[in-house]
């Protein structure tokens, strides 16, 4: 997330941490976001050297699994909706999310990308100096999601409200308050039936290991001097509740060491699985 006046920087730091995966970790790999290092820009070398320099530090290890664990899951439940004949995806605060430039599948998808304006425009501006064409099939949608206007907005880009899509709501829900959750999952769950969404959130304190809580007395302090605060926690009960009540069916609600195969955390580097983040898809009800 970030202020609509300024790029997120949240979102440089997810980018980072995808693009330090493929350099710093070993095998087996979880998630390939091969164009991650080029969105980076002239912020690469100074963000990817310090995952270099400090690739063991519980903080860095703990940021990279949250990112690839979460991307991973999310493609991995799209690439299954598109081969069922889903054709729309929807990236709710898509901020460097590079699906739309790198997907072998994509020429069977119309990707919507919302986002605060500057963070969007920003983006744009990134994707031009790597060289990196934006194609056709995808459509920017600049929004603030405080103001309420999901659906119109989509609606403008061309989003077919009566087909059913896949929405992915990934490293934004803990950046808003409880109103524009609300406001959001209503939207999506006005959708056609059969949509489904993908969104992780933040665990409240009770619910986080010990290494959920270090990052998280962290990493809140400092995304807050940044003009990013985190906002919400919830617990996997209270996110299916909200679900439920906007028109939803909960198919997964899981941690992050279940939200991957388990053959993946049989790993030689440092990667492992905390409990910070979680992770649901939810499906729109007929």
């Amino acid at each position: 997330m970030s202020t609509p006046s300024q790029h997120s920087h949240t979102a440089l730091m997810a980018a980072a941490a995808r693009a330090a995966h493929l350099i710093v970790d070993g095998q087996p790999t979880i998630f390939a976001d091969t164009l991650a290092e080029a969105l980076l820009g002239s912020s690469a070398e100074e963000l990817l050297g310090y995952h270099r320099a400090h690739h063991d530090e519980p903080i860095l290890v703990n940021l990279r699994a949250q990112m690839v664990c979460r991307s991973r899951f999310t493609e991995e439940r799209l690439a299954a909706g598109v081969a069922a004949g889903i054709d729309q995806y929807v990236i709710l605060g898509a901020g460097l999310d590079s699906l739309a430039y790198r997907w072998q599948r994509v020429d069977r998808l119309r990707v919507f990308e919302v986002d605060q304006p500057a963070t969007q425009q920003w983006k744009r501006q990134q994707l031009a100096q790597a060289g990196i064409a934006e194609p056709e099939t995808v459509s920017f949608v600049p929004l603030d999601l405080n103001d309420g206007q999901l659906a119109a907005k989509l609606s403008n880009a061309g989003f077919d409200a009566s087909r059913p899509a896949v929405a992915s709501w990934l490293g934004v829900t803990m950046y808003l308050s409880q109103t524009t959750l609300d406001a959001t999952l209503a939207a999506v769950g006005d959708l056609a039936p059969g949509t489904e969404l993908i969104m992780d959130y933040v665990l409240p304190k009770h619910l986080r290991d010990a290494a959920g809580q270090r990052y998280a007395e962290l990493i809140a302090p400092a995304v807050s001097e940044i003009g990013e605060p985190w906002r919400t926690c919830l617990a996997p009960d209270e996110v299916a509740a909200m679900l439920q009540a906007h028109g939803f069916e909960v198919l997964e609600n899981v941690g992050q060491s279940d939200s991957i195969g388990a053959e993946l955390w049989n790993r030689d580097d440092a990667l492992y699985p905390s409990e910070l983040l979680s992770i649901v898809r939810a499906r729109v009800r007929s």
